[in-house]
């Protein structure tokens, strides 16, 4: 359900609100409206955190480049707190092509992951990824779950290349990051699914570098 709020002051006390409260920080602006997504649950904050910290690990720690846990991302310098996204996660390489002003990135990351929880609008963000050259966008859909990976076409917008479900043995494989990404079967036991990252060379590669399971 989407509410609209026409009163301007009504509107900023509770922008306030929601900045005092500290629960303000994956809150959007699409083209000058104000979007306040779910509040995260458990479930979202640890994928977040588990995900950048293996990310980190893989990019930050052999200093290829940055890893963040939602940041800003604009289309413009001037005004740019009208227009932005706030991914769960974002990785920006040496070579991204993205400016870091501090506050926010203007251009997308090389690497963004969107994790959708019931109520957002995670899809209808990547036109917004594709027009500031987000190369390789990984959804994390969790009803029911499975894996999208999208990547960044020669005509400047970022095209589905794999879906990956419990059924798909083989996984999604960025080209950027050089790594595998696939969900688990359902453990006996097991509250959720289970995400496998392989750090590895190819899609082919049998002998991974390093695993990870969320």
């Amino acid at each position: 359900m989407a509410t609209i709020i026409r009163d301007p002051i009504l509107e900023q006390r509770i922008i306030a609100d929601r900045v005092e409260r500290g629960i303000d920080r994956y809150d959007e602006v699409w083209e000058g409206v104000y979007v306040m997504p779910p509040m995260l649950n458990d479930e979202h904050q640890m994928l977040v955190g588990r995900l950048t910290r293996i990310l980190d690990e893989i990019i930050g720690d052999r200093k290829l480049g940055d890893v963040r846990p939602g940041v800003n991302i604009s289309d413009r310098l001037d005004g740019w707190q009208q227009n932005y996204r706030v991914p769960d996660v974002a990785v920006f390489l040496n070579i991204t092509k993205a400016v870091n002003h501090d506050s926010f990135w203007l251009g997308g990351p090389d690497f963004a992951i969107e994790i959708a929880s019931p109520g957002d609008q995670v899809h209808d963000k990547i036109p917004f990824y594709s027009k500031v050259a987000t190369r390789e966008l990984l959804i994390i859909d969790r009803s029911p779950w499975q894996l999208e990976l999208y990547r960044l076409q020669s005509r400047g917008k970022l095209a589905l290349v794999g879906i990956s479900t419990t059924d798909d043995k083989a996984g999604l494989f960025s080209e950027l990051l050089a790594i595998q990404i696939r969900l688990l079967p359902e453990a006996t036991g097991a509250k959720r699914r289970q995400i496998q990252i392989d750090e590895t060379i190819s899609p082919t590669s049998k002998s991974p570098r390093r695993s990870w399971i969320i």
